[in-house]
């Protein structure tokens, strides 16, 4: 995402994100938020956390993230992150970090989760946007008082909870937000895994400076009109499925 092609929006620092935000105010409530969340774990908690008490009975999916990142650690399979995703108080989806087994830069505990409890969620295969009934691609109305221009979307993972043993990545976070998962928990902070060798914390800084300051070279609006073709379809397709 180091180029407008982004389906979801630009990023903040983009000079097209600048502009659009004068016209999009409910891009500007998700960056505003997306920042915060960032800022939150740098400094070693959760928003919601911190304003509200933990109820007792979920310590036990912590644990089973924490055990899970453990594995991984001791097979050496990845670094020493797990995750779990509950639904109604049970668990639907395990990740752990696989990087090291599969040389995969992004195979983390999160993406791994969403893409268990998703597969356990999805009872057929998805073969188009006509699929969606009975799936998690099933539209479901958007929430009252949402700025979301799209009347209706996708369920995704709504009704769900994730606990991470550790604060996730700038990527990971993107993920939970696409999953639209109700609410995050999560142990160490960014602080704490900076401390062991994973460097996460500058990149949610770097989010927030101009593309021309980004420690990765951005060439921005490259070929724009080539690329906005790909849009065009998209709006102009009668039966697209928003997500």
């Amino acid at each position: 995402m180091m180029s407008c092609n982004c389906t979801n929006g630009h990023e903040t620092g983009c000079g097209n994100a600048r502009a659009e935000d004068l016209r999009d105010p409910g891009r500007r409530i998700f960056m505003a938020t997306a920042v915060a969340a960032g800022a939150a774990a740098t400094a070693g908690f959760s928003v919601t956390a911190a304003e509200a008490a933990v109820p007792p009975d979920r310590k036990k999916f912590m644990e089973e993230a924490t055990r899970l990142a453990v594995e991984s650690v001791e097979k050496g399979w990845g670094g020493p992150f797990g995750a779990v995703i509950v639904k109604d108080g049970e668990i639907i989806g395990r990740g752990q970090n696989r990087v090291l087994l599969t040389g995969i830069p992004v195979f983390h505990a999160e993406i791994t989760a969403i893409i268990d409890a998703s597969t356990r969620l999805n009872p057929k295969a998805l073969l188009g946007s006509e699929y969606g009934a009975g799936t998690i691609l099933e539209m479901i109305p958007r929430e009252a008082g949402s700025v979301d221009p799209v009347p209706e979307r996708a369920r995704m993972l709504k009704g769900c909870e994730i606990y991470i043993n550790g604060a996730p990545c700038p990527m990971c976070m993107s993920a939970i937000y696409w999953s639209r998962i109700d609410h995050l928990y999560f142990a160490a902070s960014l602080k704490d895994t900076s401390a062991i060798g994973f460097d996460d914390a500058f990149q949610y800084e770097d989010f927030t400076r101009p593309w021309t300051e980004r420690r990765i070279a951005v060439t921005e609006n490259f070929e724009r009109d080539t690329g906005l073709k790909a849009y065009e379809a998209w709006t102009n397709k009668a039966d697209r499925h928003p997500y």
